[in-house]
Formats: C-alpha cells, sequence, structure tokens
C-alpha cells in the first residue's frame, strides 16, 4: 500500500478560466483532505492573483480542440469560429452559469477560501520582473514572490503538479 499524499506544490502557468480552475480546485480539495499545498502563478498564470486581473479570465476559444457546443458534450467547434468577436466572452459567460449551478466561487473568493484554510499562495519571480509587477498589483492573500530555486526547496516533499 502507498504512502498517502501529504503535501501537493501546483503549478499554475495558464492565464484562461479553465487553465486557472484546475489548480484552485486541487489546491482547495487538498486543504480540505487535511493535505497542505501551496500553489506557484507563473506566466500567464499570473493573471489569477493580479487584483485587475483576477477577475476577468475568459475562456480560450482560439486554439482550445476540446471546446464543444452548446456543452462540453456537443460538437466541436472549430477554432475559426473562436476568433469571432465576442465568442470568448460567450463561451466564459456560458462557462461561469454552470459554474454557479455548481456553487463554485469566482476566482478571487476562491482564492481566499484556500489562502484561508492554510493553503500558500506564491508568485514566480521571473514573470512578476518580465510583467513589471508591483507587491501592490496583487490579491492580498499572495503570500510572496519566489525564483524557482525557492519553489523548489518549499516543494521538497511534495507532489509537484503542473495544471
Amino acid at each position: 500500500m502507498s504512502e498517502p499524499i501529504k503535501k501537493v506544490s501546483i503549478v499554475v502557468s495558464k492565464g484562461s478560466l479553465e487553465g486557472v480552475y484546475p489548480g484552485l480546485i486541487m489546491a482547495n480539495g487538498a486543504r480540505m483532505e487535511g493535505i497542505e499545498a501551496s500553489l506557484f502563478f507563473t506566466f500567464f498564470g499570473l493573471h489569477a492573483i493580479v487584483k485587475k486581473k483576477m477577475e476577468k479570465l475568459k475562456v480560450a476559444t482560439v486554439g482550445n480542440p476540446a471546446l464543444c457546443v452548446p456543452d462540453a458534450m456537443g460538437f466541436p467547434m472549430p477554432t475559426i469560429l473562436g476568433a469571432i468577436p465576442g465568442m470568448s466572452a460567450f463561451a466564459t459567460h456560458m462557462m461561469k452559469k454552470e459554474m454557479d449551478k455548481l456553487d463554485i466561487p469566482p476566482v478571487g473568493e476562491f482564492i481566499e477560501m484556500i489562502s484561508d484554510a492554510g493553503g500558500e499562495i506564491f508568485a514566480c519571480k521571473a514573470t512578476v520582473d518580465m510583467f513589471h509587477l508591483k507587491p501592490e498589483d496583487f490579491c492580498p492573500q499572495m503570500d510572496r514572490v519566489l525564483t524557482v530555486g525557492e519553489f523548489y526547496e518549499l516543494s521538497a516533499g511534495s507532489q509537484i503538479i503542473f495544471t
């Protein structure tokens, strides 16, 4: 029998709605199971913890071969249709509507829940520098900015998960 997981470190690198939520759901689920959890936001995933961006994440409609209409089990949507103005906003609206039915919280509230449950929230230093971000740009739940080396050091003994 394998040993139970005690600690997870989740890397969130995509800034789309469907790119951010898996990490949030996994971190929250880990905390609810008593598993230590940290989230490391890098590249466009960083938008999930930037105050001005976190509630404006959209569904990626271009280059998303899994996107189907009218729902997840419907017909595949040709990528070219994703380029139509308003398509991303429409897909985002539909996704958020379904998430509301399941009582899945908005990004900011989810980040707050994870932090309140003892999860740690980190930002990637290289990305922070590349995007010219300052501490005041982040939500208050962001614990600190880490280099990749610091992330690995803090993740010692963790299952590292890339979403």
